[in-house]
């Protein structure tokens, strides 16, 4: 069961919610003797302890941060790096850790995916971070294992870098945001609202963290209930889960679109760091006596039941139990949803077809990554599936332990062998399985996997080429179970009869001494750094123009627009270190045509910084341009930038990676026009790569092909005007009124500049 309040409530003790309402003064003076004061208490949040400890500004309400330690992986580390070696960046302030989990397996384009990683070594030893080579741990595992600490605040590069579990306020940025903690910037943001979450009670047998995620997540996300947010996990229920067990609900946090996430730690989670021999970095975190928070999400944990998020969302979650019960009418509303997501005419989305005799068929099992490859997930699942077969058919299981550490360990007790025994495959650390560079089903496949996401095609099929498949979220005990049914959709819960064995862990530390290179301190200048033939520099970027002229390439109208969807995973970020190879797969799985229609956008804008005439490479500005002179007389081709635009809804679920907003950038985008942005890190990314981040609150009454006019743009930034008008030129200079929203001054000027490089540029 999972209750959300209707609006804030206090924790007393601990132990009592008193939520907003009428009684709410009654009750506290009864319980208290006094009715506190609500500001104050906000402040007794364990959230607020951490970011105040951390807010290097003199007003808490607008938060300067630095992190403590930063962390990348092989799909972004290289493009940050770069972006700061363009800024004059001299050495790693603080320890940076290179991890290469993304595309350690992938085969595309020949040497670029180990020259990224022999770039990631050099600059480690050059600028003094630490590298994890290829196959030793996924990003998050590591920093598990070796960054987190109590009290601390970790920054990585992807979007689920959560460590709350461990008592680790940890952000997943876009890189821009990395790049200014490299060059000893900061983090600046208004001090978020904090979400209490309430834990009570137990897990069933068989419910993994899993269960209790996709639970909360189907809660939370469509209300936007902790949109950029953090949630804080608190209750009794907390110290009747195991450290894996949290960290299996936390790393999910990300899919509600918070902002980061924290929970109180006690004895459990200080025997976590004695295993892994860091017992000083055990803080004890509690909230105070009497705390508010800004939303409260009651959680009974006993009557969470297996779930199952079907295609595709995390947030589009039922029981297993509901879905085998009303299996055909489930299946053809998820088939409803996906038309739309998939926007009907591209290929059909069958799942009806997959009922034999009554039950669900799936074709494939995995169990990987930051959600699903910790040691317990892999324990129980071998312990369900110990002595059975998973069956000669279409069927197949993949497990991925989520490092090095956590494989051998599974190795000498033996859980290894048990899950190979039965005809799954067992792989090194890997995050593929999340993004589609590993395990891609076959067309029409269906996979379950405890993961992190299950958005379209991000399991590697290619709508272009008339491939779908599809991905269903669920935890590794019900994989399993299904497993042991060879493929027929079962809960874990139904498996009575099994003992879970809980083998304890123990944390080979000399796995990473013997492999691991650690040169956090230790800067050589001297280092030359490696490139290879794919490590391209980012092109020149232009200075926002006085006035613009944009024309609206692609207009997208689901309800949500991930990252995946601009810019997609899966084999075509083996060209994320060459900026305009990688921009050649910009919406290429939604919009086709979006980059020719933006390149040719761009030779216009190319035509004019070099004082060519534009309307030479694009004709039809002859006649924009005449139209907007018989209102703006100023206006010409010497002070008025020419640029394209996307309109979508609601953009930016998902991944932190910039790519989705550099690639738009560097193919001669200006701006993004939306309802609303999904998430902050999105939002963040279009202003760091100098794209105005426009908000269309009212009516729309544009398209595709349309030209935009925003005069005197400069002026409006510098102002901060809360309302910078445009005009539909080719509608009869039609008014459209938009906002930015609020940035900070640094913002601004990064805008005004045209990205976060030239704001930092030297020289």
């Amino acid at each position: 069961m999972v209750k959300l309040y209707p609006e804030g409530a206090y924790l007393l003790h601990g132990t009592e919610i008193v939520e907003d309402g009428n009684e709410q003064e009654a009750i506290l003076k009864n319980r208290l003797g006094y009715i506190p004061d609500k500001k104050e208490a906000t402040k007794n949040t364990i959230a607020y302890g951490i970011l105040s400890e951390h807010n290097q500004s003199d007003n808490m309400e607008k938060l300067n941060i630095k992190f403590d330690c930063l962390t990348s992986h092989d799909i972004t580390f290289v493009g940050i790096i770069q972006t700061a070696r363009a800024s004059g960046l001299e050495k790693f302030p603080v320890p940076y850790v290179l991890t290469n989990c993304h595309n350690s397996l992938c085969a595309v384009g020949g040497t670029i995916n180990e020259d990224d990683h022999m770039f990631g070594l050099s600059c480690a030893k050059k600028y003094g971070g630490m590298y994890v080579p290829p196959h030793q741990a996924v990003i998050h595992q590591f920093a598990r294992e070796v960054l987190a600490g109590g009290g601390k605040m970790v920054l990585g590069s992807d979007s689920h870098t959560r460590y709350g579990a461990l008592g680790t306020m940890a952000v997943g940025e876009g890189g821009p945001e990395i790049v200014k903690q490299l060059l000893s910037q900061t983090y600046d943001i208004n001090m978020p609202k904090v979400v209490g979450v309430y834990l009570t009670g137990e897990p069933q047998k068989g419910v993994g963290p899993q269960d209790v995620a996709l639970a909360i997540i189907g809660a939370v996300f469509k209300n936007g209930y902790v949109n950029n947010k953090v949630m804080e996990f608190i209750g009794d229920g907390v110290s009747k889960l195991s450290a894996d067990f949290r960290i299996g609900i936390d790393v999910m946090t990300t899919e509600t679109t918070c902002l980061s996430s924290i929970w109180k730690t006690d004895d459990v989670i200080k025997e976590f760091y004695t295993i892994h021999g860091r017992p000083s970095d055990y803080k004890e975190l509690n909230p105070k006596e009497v705390t508010y928070y800004d939303g409260m999400i009651y959680v009974d944990l006993s009557q969470i039941k297996p779930m199952i998020a079907m295609p595709f969302h995390p947030s589009n979650v039922y029981t297993i139990e509901e879905l085998n019960h009303n299996l055909m009418d489930i299946l053809d509303e998820v088939e409803k949803k996906a038309a739309i997501s998939l926007d009907n005419n591209q290929v059909e989305f069958k799942l009806k077809d997959k009922v034999r005799n009554g039950k669900l068929y799936v074709e494939q099992g995995v169990i990987a990554g930051c959600a699903g490859g910790g040691y317990e997930n892999i324990c129980d699942a071998a312990d369900i599936l110990r002595g059975k077969s998973i069956g000669a058919d279409e069927f197949s299981l993949s497990v991925y332990p989520a490092s090095q550490p956590v494989f051998m360990e599974l190795v000498k007790n033996g859980r290894i062998a048990d899950l190979m025994a039965t005809g799954a495959t067992v792989r090194s650390a890997f995050c593929g399985p999340c993004f589609g560079a590993g395990d891609v089903p076959a067309n029409q496949g269906l996979s379950i996997r405890h993961t992190t996401r299950n958005f379209p095609n991000r399991e590697g099929s290619k709508i272009t080429n008339g491939q779908i498949a599809s991905v269903a979220l669920m935890d590794a005990r019900s994989i399993a179970a299904t497993a042991a049914n060879q493929g027929y959709l079962t809960p874990a819960t139904d498996l009575v009869d099994v003992t879970f064995t809980r083998p304890a862990y123990y944390f080979d530390k000399t796995i990473y001494d013997n492999r691991v290179y650690n040169g956090i301190g230790k800067a050589d200048p001297s280092v030359e750094i490696k490139f290879g033939p794919n490590i391209v520099d980012w092109p020149k970027m232009s200075a926002l123009p006085e006035n613009l002229i944009l024309k609206v390439v692609s207009e997208i109208h689901d309800p949500v627009t991930t990252t995946d969807e601009l810019i997609p995973s899966g084999e075509t970020s083996s060209y994320r270190s060459n900026p305009l190879g990688l921009a050649e797969f910009t919406l290429s799985r939604k919009d086709p045509e979006y980059v020719g229609r933006a390149k040719y956008v761009q030779t216009a804008e190319k035509a004019r910084i070099e004082g060519k005439n534009p309307e030479e490479a694009v004709a039809e500005l002859a006649e924009i341009m005449k139209t907007i002179k018989e209102t703006n007389e100023t206006a010409d081709f010497t002070n008025t930038g020419i640029g394209s635009t996307i309109y979508a809804v609601k953009p930016g679920d998902g991944s932190a990676r910039e790519q989705a907003a550099s690639c738009q950038k560097v193919l001669g985008g200006w701006a993004n026009i939306a309802q609303e942005y999904a998430t902050k890190r999105y939002r963040s990314n279009l202003i760091n790569w100098g794209m105005l981040p426009f908000v269309l609150k009212e009516e729309l009454t544009f398209g595709l092909n349309d030209y935009l006019f925003v005069p005197n743009i400069v002026q409006a930034i510098q102002d901060k005007l809360p309302e910078i008008s445009a005009y539909v030129v080719n509608k009869g200079m039609k008014e459209v009124k938009l906002t930015v929203g609020e940035l900070t001054d640094k913002e601004r000027e990064i805008i005004l500049k045209g990205c976060l490089i030239n704001y930092n540029r030297r020289g």
